[in-house]
């Protein structure tokens, strides 16, 4: 019999409650989610439902003794992850591997200074159409989750163990051999996408079919290219041709995380999208205008969204 392994989540929102759904169903493995104070007592009262089915996860608070986990997956939005962090001191172990499923550059190198970069993987969901409102979180195309170290033209052993998790869980993945382009280009992709359709209030159906939409979200995209090209990282215009085949997969009534945020009044990940674009542009000395007065827009919209 195979050894069981335990998998914690850092973050139930729309992408680590498809994690923990799929988790949850495997043999062998042990799933656990990390909370604390009222986000504890609601999901230990209510628990959390995917896609109509309520799930009961098996809940840990910080400050638990407990065992190292085998992987710990890290879901949370840009704006929790400082807070987060310390949160699992208790559940790093010198096997333990985390990979970051979050937003935007930056995230495995706060994970990696706390805990060590021999322990951080990089990762992207690209695809997965995950929405969350009062009934729950629900999707119609679970994605697809790419993870691996900068290089992986022979995968490490870490990255070959969560393969192997991956594999069983039935989660769709794959191990690209340069992350980090991989990583600018979800990042030119959220860019894109979410500022345009959190400004045009626009979910992805109008996207697909509205031809001034699709040049703002391609306009975006061009900006992230140029510092790419800077950074060193091999990003063209060409990438911009895997995008229409992704937007088409998605449900029509789907919509960008950024869109969700704006709609329920919630902080967006602004600051690490079209704020990170204009951050490198100063840094580099290269225009980014229409970035800039999207982030002008979504400052707006979000400051006005909170104080409603």
């Amino acid at each position: 019999m195979s050894k069981t392994q335990k998998i914690v989540i850092l973050g139930l929102g729309a992408v680590g409650a498809f994690f923990a759904e799929r988790f949850l169903a495997t043999e062998n493995i042990e799933t656990c989610v990390i909370a604390d104070g009222e986000r504890y007592e609601r999901l230990k009262r209510d628990g959390i439902v995917v896609n109509g089915n309520k799930l009961m996860p098996p809940l840990m608070r910080p400050d638990e003794e407990t065992s190292p986990a085998d992987l710990i997956i890290v879901t949370l939005k840009h704006q929790h992850l400082d807070d987060a962090l310390p949160d699992l001191r208790n559940l790093v172990g010198d096997q333990t591997t985390i990979v970051s499923f979050m937003n935007g550059l930056d995230s495995e190198a706060a994970i990696a200074e706390l805990y060590g970069v021999e322990k951080v993987l990089y990762g992207i969901s690209v695809g997965i159409d995950s929405v969350r409102d009062e009934s729950g979180i629900r999707f119609s195309n679970p994605g697809r989750h790419i993870f691996g170290e900068a290089r992986n033209n022979q995968p490490s052993p870490r990255v070959l163990a969560v393969r192997d998790i991956f594999t069983r869980a039935g989660i769709t993945h794959d191990v690209p051999a340069d992350m980090i382009r991989t990583l600018w280009w979800k990042f030119m992709i959220n860019v894109g996408a979410n500022q345009a359709s959190a400004v045009m209030r626009a979910p992805y159906g109008i996207i697909q079919q509205t031809p001034a939409a699709q040049e703002l979200v391609r306009e975006l995209m061009l900006e992230v290219i140029r510092l790419a090209e800077v950074e060193g990282v091999d990003l063209t215009e060409k990438d911009l041709a895997n995008w229409p085949p992704i937007l088409n997969s998605l449900a029509p009534e789907g919509k960008t995380s950024m869109l969700q945020d704006i709609e329920a009044g919630r902080k967006t990940e602004l600051e690490i999208f079209g704020g990170k674009v204009i951050e490198l542009g100063k840094k580099y000395g290269i225009s980014t205008p229409v970035n800039r007065i999207v982030h002008q827009i979504i400052s707006v919209l979000e400051l006005a969204g909170q104080s409603a």
